[in-house]
């Protein structure tokens, strides 16, 4: 009947920390490989949903977030308590010993026997109890680090998806313009030969065009480039074809931006904030964890033991059931322990400043970042229009050189006028993105 109730009882502590890890280990355990398809059709939103799905480094961080919990079941469980099963077995190998009795003399048997152990204990004290609170906000620490990996995974995917649409849309407009420029240089060379022109004319305008051509190939390149970053974030091979299905003028539209800056900010979605204030509660739990060094520990334990003997002669020396109880508790340590609380108090004070310099911070970022984004808006709006004027340039410059009207010097201008405005243009839509997307992060909405 006893051993019967004492394996119950290791089945029940047993099963205890099994169901409250089960999470955790089925957490933990690798997934199975998704096979990447050899073509890939992504809107923006797809592509940041498919990366934070994807993604190895923000794995980690999720794999972080199990890590912590099983930290903190280790922690609850040093305060349950423990049991501890032993058996052995002893061959006295056909010893008897011999008893004086003054003048009588008597031979007892050592019989071979076996003796089993159960051994049931746990200890409490402050510590353990300040340290199962110190688990909870190291791991609310990694759940929210996991959100903001996540977060600035998005404003990633949404920066390299942009540079990829952003230069095949410079590509396409320079394709035209090469168009232009090689059309125009075969009929300047058609005007030469008839002696309508001069040959330095023509020379001039193939230079023109091979350097458009030379820096088509180069935005190519730039393409294959800013293609395979994006691969890298959705963690797919770089054999592996991405056709993205979103416009340029769908991303950078003017309701998007004017959304981004109709958000109000509150403090409490921002992760720096969540991250400091979570780093000033445990600051000031290991206030509370210096000062409980002070506190007593209590531990209490019960034993069960049976030894049975495989002949006669045999002798229980040991009671079946012993129960403890004790209780410990600091006198002196030469101030160590009070320095210590000292420390803690100090880097809590500290970090409680640092909180409070930090909200009046970010309010003041908040504004700098609206700013910033209005500005990179205005910017990007402007840079359009230039580009389509200086387009309109370009084309009326080379209508009026195929009518004899312009001279080379004016396509030349214009063709550089087009490129310039152009690398302008390039430049605002990834400032535009990039304050979009801080700004966006920064709000955590």
């Amino acid at each position: 009947m006893k051993r019967t109730f004492i394996t119950l009882m290791i089945a029940a502590v047993c099963a205890g920390p099994s169901m409250a890890v089960d999470h955790v280990i089925a957490a933990a355990k690798p997934a199975a490989e998704k096979q990447t398809p050899a073509v890939l059709s992504l809107s923006l939103n797809e592509a940041q949903d498919y990366a934070v799905e994807s993604n190895r480094s923000l794995k980690n961080a999720s794999l972080a977030v199990q890590e912590a919990y099983a930290q903190r079941w280790q922690t609850i469980a040093s305060m349950l308590p423990n049991v501890d099963l032993s058996w052995s077995y002893t061959n006295m190998c056909g010893y008897k010993m011999e008893m004086n009795f003054g003048t009588m003399k008597q031979e007892i048997n050592m019989p071979n026997s076996s003796s089993l152990s159960i051994q049931t204990s746990m200890g409490v004290n402050g510590q353990a109890i300040v340290g199962a609170l110190l688990n909870n906000v190291a791991l609310r620490m990694k759940k929210i680090s996991y959100e903001q990996s996540a977060k600035e995974l998005r404003a990633s995917v949404m920066e390299s998806y942009v540079s990829v649409l952003t230069l095949q849309s410079i590509t396409d407009l320079l394709d035209e313009s090469l168009n232009n420029l090689r059309k125009m240089a075969d009929m300047t060379q058609r005007t030469v030969e008839v002696g309508a022109a001069e040959q330095t004319t023509a020379d001039q305008i193939k230079v023109r065009v091979n350097a458009q051509a030379n820096m088509i190939n180069q935005q190519k390149r730039s393409i294959v480039l800013a293609t395979n970053a994006l691969k890298v974030l959705l963690d797919v091979p770089v054999t592996t074809e991405l056709n993205l299905t979103s416009t340029l003028e769908e991303v950078l539209s003017p309701e998007a931006v004017l959304k981004s800056l109709g958000k109000e900010f509150d403090i409490n979605d921002n992760y720096n904030y969540q991250l400091l204030k979570e780093s000033t509660e445990l600051a000031r739990l290991n206030v509370a964890m210096a000062g409980v060094a002070y506190g007593p520990t209590l531990a209490a334990f019960h034993q069960y033991s049976n030894q049975h003997y495989y002949a006669e002669g045999g002798f229980r020396m040991t009671p079946p059931n012993t129960v403890g109880l004790s209780v410990s508790m600091p006198l002196w340590s030469s101030g160590k322990r009070e320095a210590g609380v000292i420390e803690k108090k100090i880097a809590y004070e500290e970090a409680k400043n640092t909180l409070s310099e930090t909200v009046d911070n970010l309010a003041i970022q908040d504004q700098q970042l609206r700013f910033n984004l209005q500005n990179a808006y205005e910017t990007y709006v402007n840079e359009k229009d230039n580009i389509n004027v200086t387009k309109r340039v370009f084309e009326s410059t080379t209508h009026k050189f195929n009518m004899g009207a312009g001279s080379n010097l004016d396509l030349i201008n214009a063709s550089n006028d087009l490129i310039s405005a152009q690398s302008s243009y390039v430049q605002a839509v990834l400032n535009l993105v990039n304050a979009q997307v801080i700004l966006e992060t920064f709000l955590n909405k």
